[in-house]
């Protein structure tokens, strides 16, 4: 063959191919990249509780008049918990915390936010609004406690209160004024300033060298950088937050979701999950790994990781944390829907916010409820909240209501956010 057409032959081909390499999902992950965090036997922050639980439970059978014993024993089992997720730890800590709490007659403003943040773990945000308040009233360290009175009001959709409490600490030096500021501009639907004011958060953890701010940060950012389809970005600060800490489960957690809902590699993501289930028992886990397995067909893994999860929450020290994932559940599975109306409006009691509300509706829905669920989305729904699961409910509620004007803006939306949905959701949007 001619060599003139046999180069332009190789130069077609060469173009069609990257054609076609376009046209493909971008591989962005390296498992070369993460590896080595998947093999981890060590965990320092655990040997360091393990150690530091002896250490103040001797101090304190030695000397049990020294109640403050108990708050350092209560930091112990709260860095228990964040490194398994086991929610005994979470429990103990509380139990600790409210003797400390009991013993200085709730006049401790430290002890005081440090049950409230217990509290918030573990949902009860009504209760940590109380504390703080209390906290508030004794005015010492005051702006501290403003910042946390801040993210209860953020949680219990109290914006109006929780952006006056951002008025009165503003500071775009402070670390902990941009993080809050960048909340509530994703709140407001503003997901570029949400990741320019974390950004200049996480200049600011990294100047100072705090590991711990900067592993937050990082873990954070990641999740505003997938938001807006920066894959690659968050991809590179999941691994900045494992250089930290090796055992971050949340970090391992958002590769595993970049695996699968952008690369499309389920058995990878399930790969790096179950290396993080062999020591972080948060049951959540398992609903990830039940819905990869669905995407994969494979219906018998489907199955018995939803037993899992199932079995874990017949562990009533949960309470009211996964309620919002019990009512998804009975309602992607068409079982138990009262029960699933009972727990949404028990949710609203809690946490009147819109996506409380959001469980609501669909709750009222998925009963045959039409009529209450267009009642909820139009008082409580629509227009106050910007998150994708929350519009595809709303978008299927208007659609069963013949509302085909107000769905189209919707499914636009949602199509675009697939990546935030996760792969199993695209033939459902296209269906609306």
């Amino acid at each position: 063959m001619n060599s003139k057409y046999t180069i332009i032959i190789t130069v077609l081909a060469a173009v069609l191919f990257t054609n076609c390499a376009n046209n493909n999902t971008q591989k962005i992950t390296d498992t070369n990249d993460y590896n080595s965090y998947l093999a981890m036997t060590e965990n320092e922050t655990l040997d360091r509780a393990k150690q530091n639980e002896i250490f103040w439970s001797e101090k304190l059978e030695k000397t049990p008049n020294q109640y403050g014993y108990h708050s350092k024993l209560a930091s112990t089992y709260t860095a228990y918990f964040t490194t398994t997720g086991e929610v005994e730890y979470l429990k103990k800590a509380e139990d600790e915390l409210l003797i400390v709490n009991k013993r200085s007659l709730y006049k401790n403003p430290s002890y005081l936010k440090s049950l409230a943040y217990n509290y918030i773990s573990q949902h009860r945000f009504k209760e940590a609004l109380e504390l703080l308040e209390k906290a508030e009233a004794l005015k010492e360290n005051l702006s501290e406690t403003q910042k946390m009175l801040f993210d209860v009001h953020l949680e219990l959709g109290n914006y109006k209160k929780a952006q006056a409490y951002l008025n009165s600490f503003e500071n775009f030096s402070d670390f902990d004024y941009l993080i809050r500021l960048s909340k509530m501009s994703d709140h407001n639907g503003d997901l570029e300033s949400a990741i320019k004011y974390m950004e200049k958060a996480m200049a600011i953890a990294e100047s100072s060298n705090l590991n711990n701010l900067k592993q937050w940060s990082y873990t954070n950012i990641a999740d505003f950088y997938g938001h807006a389809g920066e894959i690659k970005k968050s991809y590179n600060h999941f691994l900045k937050a494992l250089e930290l800490d090796p055992n971050d489960a949340y970090a391992k957690k958002g590769i595993a979701w970049i695996v699968y809902s952008h690369e499309k590699n389920p058995d990878e993501a399930l790969r790096i999950l179950n290396s993080v289930t062999k020591t972080y028992k948060a049951p959540d886990y398992y609903l990830l790994k039940s819905e990869i397995a669905d995407y994969k067909g494979d219906e018998t893994m489907r199955k018995a990781q939803l037993e899992l999860y199932k079995t874990a929450m017949q562990n009533k020290a949960y309470g009211d944390m996964y309620n919002k994932y019990n009512v998804l559940l009975y309602t992607d599975e068409n079982v138990q829907l009262e029960d699933a109306i009972a727990i949404a409006k028990t949710e609203v009691e809690n946490r009147p916010t819109p996506q409380s509300y959001d469980l609501l509706a669909w709750t009222y829905f998925k009963n045959g409820n039409l009529e209450a669920a267009l009642d909820v989305v139009e008082q409580h729904v629509i227009g106050k909240t910007y998150e994708p699961a929350t519009l595809y409910h709303v978008a299927q509620i208007y659609k069963a209501a013949g509302k085909t004007k107000e769905v189209k803006p919707l499914k636009e939306e949602l199509l675009a956010s697939i990546y935030e949905l996760g792969p199993t959701m695209k033939d459902k949007i296209n269906q609306l």
